[in-house]
């Protein structure tokens, strides 16, 4: 009876042992997600700083029309003197004109207000024919759109729609800090502010009116100074005059000479004569 139990009990014991064994481990807690740092947006760059500053009477985008120069300067209200020369050289047409179809590209206009027209000359513009108010106005025009920011990349001489001629029409642009400064060989003048810009067009108020160094420079070569070659007739002139002057002497010398053995020749003479009258008296 005591092996039974205690054989019983022995497999009992290793039945359970077994089982420990067999059974799976119990799984493992899962883990805490980690904790995701928070993203931090990188700060945008800051568009570059225009060199030119908006003036406060510009006309606002929106209002303004692209393909309408006119509407824009009347609207500054200080470029009438040169919306009248824009109408009268009917450029203005060609740039409304340009405006509208051109796909690329763009004009950049360099607008002398009222102010600097009336510190001309008197009577400058008048004296002007039709061919150099055309050309005028077309010096203050660029084929190509020039951001505020962008007056600094430029490269010298600038070309303007009247030409690039550095001899005749120069047209410097010295970019420095927010000062935008214009030479043309005749006035220095600077770029005061913004007056209209959007991708084609860009005009820009200028303080003096940009006068092309050619309508100042005449074409006359200058006189030649006298070569030598053309003093020698004098000195021919005055070598002959000496000559003969100095023939003349001669000549009166030899004259005077000959006068001398003229007279002494009769004396001679004379006195023969005598002496034969005497001996034959």
């Amino acid at each position: 009876m005591k092996q039974t139990t205690l054989f019983s009990l022995s497999l009992f014991l290793l039945l359970s042992c077994t089982t420990l064994a067999i059974s799976p481990a119990p799984a493992a807690a899962p883990k805490a997600p980690a904790a995701k740092t928070p993203h931090t947006p990188k700060a945008a760059a800051p568009s570059p700083k225009p060199l030119v500053p908006t003036l406060p009477q510009s006309p606002d985008s929106p209002d303004s029309v692209p393909d309408d120069i006119t509407r824009i300067l009347k609207k500054a209200k200080m470029f009438s003197t040169l919306v009248r020369l824009l109408k009268t050289t009917e450029i203005m047409n060609n740039i409304n004109s340009q405006l509208i179809t051109a796909k690329s590209g763009g004009i950049t206009i360099l607008a002398p207000d009222d102010s600097a027209f009336s510190n001309l000359k008197a009577g400058f513009l008048n004296s002007l024919n039709a061919g150099q108010k055309i050309e005028l106005v077309q010096f203050h025009i660029l084929p190509e759109f020039v951001s505020s920011s962008n007056f600094d990349s430029l490269s010298n001489p600038v070309q303007t729609v009247a030409g690039k001629d550095p001899a005749r029409l120069p047209l410097n642009v010295n970019a420095l800090g927010n000062s935008v400064n214009i030479s043309t060989g005749v006035v220095n003048a600077t770029i005061l502010g913004v007056v209209y810009s959007d991708s084609k067009l860009g005009i820009y108020h200028v303080d003096k009116v940009l006068l092309p160094l050619d309508f100042f420079v005449t074409n006359k070569a200058p006189a030649l100074a006298p070569s030598s070659l053309a003093k020698a007739p004098k000195a021919a002139k005055e070598n002959s005059s000496e000559d003969d002057q100095g023939e003349t002497k001669q000549d009166q010398n030899k004259s005077g000479a000959a006068s001398l053995v003229s007279i002494h020749a009769l004396m001679s003479f004379g006195i023969a004569l005598m002496a034969v009258a005497t001996i034959w008296s």
